[in-house]
């Protein structure tokens, strides 16, 4: 069977589609009509973030059994023509929450400590003149809010309370029992956004989360906060945090996502110095994008070949094949 990879996959994913007697091809062009003239034949796919597969591309893909996303987004695939077509959506659901829960230590950390600034100061031979330094502080004792608490969240949520922190959790899809068997403590949003000393994002982008953090959630912040989002672009409207960022009515923040990808290069957030800014990339380490690359390789197998060894949570749509 042949299995297209839309965007650059490690060698490990190709090793095991190739060492269980599948054809994997590499697509470059994301071009609608080059995507709807390579698919033709294909019989699964494997998703890298940058292309869309929309029905119009689809369509006329009949041979198509699966799509397995190379991470755990799916806002760029038509899930109802999926469904529709009985056509499986797969996600790496194992593979890379430890990746994105470091990332988002990692922008706790910069945004608090201001670590760059010091290290500028000490290249240009001012270590006498640290106290010119604007404050920085630390993460013991202070309030993180974790809006989604699947996978990602809960790896956040770990490594928060390495810090001596107080972990709060909103979701409205996890019941409040589940969050307090960790230690967590369950929050609504607006208490959870005034209360917060750090807040991050782990929750999909769909109707109801667009915008999810706006002007009026922004108004209530401390001004002391950090907001993180290495979710999705979209839920937390970047006007609205650029305006609170230019005014310093909040700390600080980091996006790894961004409403558009890749961003204008006039982006007004770029001239900001209280933001940390990355390239979608919080879950690519080695060994996470060799994780994904397997994983997803074997979502492909397991569901066309072997369905006892399939992770059925993978499989987004699993309600269609009766899982």
């Amino acid at each position: 069977m042949k299995i297209a990879i839309i965007g650059e996959m490690h060698p490990d994913g190709w090793e095991t589609l190739k060492k269980n007697d599948y054809k994997p091809y590499e697509i470059t062009n994301f071009s609608k009509d080059n995507l709807k003239k390579e698919l033709q034949d294909t019989d699964g796919i494997i998703l890298r973030t940058a292309a869309n597969l929309t029905s119009d591309v689809l369509k006329d893909c009949n041979n198509i059994k699966i799509i397995a996303r190379h991470g755990v987004g799916y806002d760029n695939v038509d899930l109802e023509f999926l469904n529709k077509n009985k056509i499986a959506l797969g996600i790496t659901g194992t593979s890379n929450a430890v990746s994105v829960a470091e990332q988002v230590l990692t922008s706790f950390l910069f945004l608090t400590k201001n670590v760059n600034l010091s290290d500028q100061l000490t290249r240009r031979g001012d270590f006498k003149q640290k106290s010119s330094l604007p404050d920085f502080f630390e993460l013991y004792k202070k309030n993180v809010v974790i809006f989604g608490f699947g996978r990602i969240g809960k790896e956040v949520a770990k490594r928060c309370l390495g810090f001596d922190t107080n972990v709060y959790v909103h979701d409205p899809f996890v019941n409040k029992s589940d969050i307090e068997k960790f230690n967590y403590k369950p929050i609504d949003k607006i208490e959870g956004i005034k209360f917060a000393d750090y807040i991050t994002i782990h929750l999909p982008l769909n109707e109801d989360t667009k915008n999810f953090i706006g002007a009026a959630e922004f108004s209530i912040m401390k001004n002391t906060a950090i907001i993180v989002n290495s979710a999705r672009g979209g839920i937390v409207n970047e006007q609205a945090l650029f305006d609170v960022l230019k005014s310093k009515k909040i700390l600080g923040a980091a996006l790894d996502v961004f409403e558009k990808e890749p961003p204008e290069k006039d982006n007004p957030l770029f001239d900001l110095p209280n933001i940390l800014l990355s390239p979608h990339n919080a879950a690519l380490t080695l060994e996470c994008r060799k994780r994904m690359a397997i994983e997803s390789a074997e979502n492909i197998i397991n569901f066309l070949n072997n369905k006892e060894k399939l992770n059925r949570d993978n499989i987004v749509n699993r309600k269609i094949f009766n899982f």
